[in-house]
Parts: structure tokens; C-alpha cells; sequence
């Protein structure tokens, strides 16, 4: 990928989840917002020849994105049968056949060592707290961290980190676009304010 632009339309043309699991919190991670925590990233040395987990990676667009940014190995870690169905056919459309394990478990049995975690979790609204268990399973198995979570929990999660031995170093905020997936949306886009947290073990 010679450029943001480009990584953003790669992704864009991925296919995102079949039925969205309202209990999962299954969004879509709008792909000008992923390549451009990608493109942050790499200019950061965090992505290129670097190991890499995507913890809750649904149908693979942040793992895919740092996969074409030249990451050594990316780990899938998704549950969800439907959505990791849906990624292999992603990584199959552009022919990426090696460099990476789909985990097809909860993040709760990944035990491997990476140099950066990359995750879009949940936000807490259907399982409370999930949030912080995805931050804390982050924090146990990578010195760098990018998490996406709803701008007003900052406090929240520069205190769970401080907690953990990581410090924010920058957050990207974004007016995030959930898509009308569900029968009790009433938007087509509603957009909500959101943060990516780059956080660095101290």
C-alpha cells in the first residue's frame, strides 16, 4: 500500500457481517477510519514485520489493513462462526493465503505473545464491562495497544491503564458511523463519538 488512500479503498471493498449480532455488538468498522489508524500506526514502525493480534475481528478489517501494511503475522481471534466465515472470504479475495492464524475461540484463550493488539471491541452496552476485558486481555499480551472505545469512557480508560502499566500516548477521535443494521435503529448512519486509543506499556 503506497498510501492511505489506497488501504482505504482496499478495505472498503471487503464484505462486512451477513446478520450483525446485536448481542456481540457486531458494527462494522468504517474502512476511512481503520486505514487511517493503520496508516498512524505503521508511520509509528508498530505494523511492518511485527506480529500482530486482532482481538474481536469480526470479518478482519483492521487485521486485514495490517496485513497490506506488511505485518510479519496477524492472529483472527473471533467466536463468532458467521463473521469468521465471512473473513476468510476476505483474506481469499485478496489472495492472502499465509501470514496470518485464524483463532476461532474467545479472546480469553489467546495466550500467544505479540508486539501489538489492534481491536474494535464492544462497547459495553449489551455486556457491561466487556470494555475492560478486552483492554486487560490487550494489556497482558503486547506492549502496544490500539482500542477502539466511546470517547466519553476516556477517563476510564487512561485510569484502567495507568492501573496496567500502559500510558495513553495519543487518542484519534472520530465521529464513528453505525450503519442501520438492526430493526430498532431509526437512522440510516447515526454517528457517535469515538476514540482510538494508542497506548504504550510504560
Amino acid at each position: 500500500m503506497k498510501s492511505k488512500v489506497q488501504l482505504a479503498i482496499a478495505l472498503s471493498r471487503l464484505k462486512s457481517f451477513a446478520k450483525p449480532d446485536v448481542k456481540l455488538e457486531q458494527y462494522p468498522t468504517d474502512s476511512e477510519i481503520a486505514a487511517d489508524v493503520l496508516w498512524h500506526a505503521g508511520m509509528q514502525g508498530h505494523i511492518e514485520g511485527k506480529r500482530i493480534a486482532d482481538f474481536g475481528c469480526g470479518t478482519g478489517i483492521l487485521g486485514i489493513g495490517a496485513l497490506l501494511l506488511g505485518a510479519k503475522h496477524v492472529f483472527f481471534v473471533e467466536k463468532d462462526a458467521s463473521a469468521i466465515t465471512t473473513l476468510a472470504e476476505n483474506l481469499a479475495s485478496l489472495e492472502i493465503e499465509e501470514g496470518f492464524t485464524i483463532v476461532p475461540e474467545d479472546i480469553a484463550n489467546f495466550d500467544e505473545e505479540v508486539d501489538m493488539v489492534i481491536q474494535n471491541p464492544p462497547f459495553g452496552t449489551r455486556d457491561e464491562h466487556i470494555d475492560r476485558f478486552f483492554l486487560g486481555k490487550a494489556f497482558s499480551v503486547a506492549d502496544i495497544v490500539y482500542s477502539f472505545h466511546k470517547t466519553s469512557t476516556k477517563t476510564f480508560v487512561e485510569s484502567f491503564a495507568k492501573d496496567n502499566g500502559f500510558d495513553v500516548k495519543e487518542r484519534l477521535d472520530f465521529a464513528f458511523p453505525l450503519k442501520q443494521t438492526q430493526s430498532f435503529h431509526t437512522k440510516k448512519i447515526q454517528r457517535i463519538e469515538v476514540s482510538c486509543f494508542y497506548l504504550m506499556k510504560t
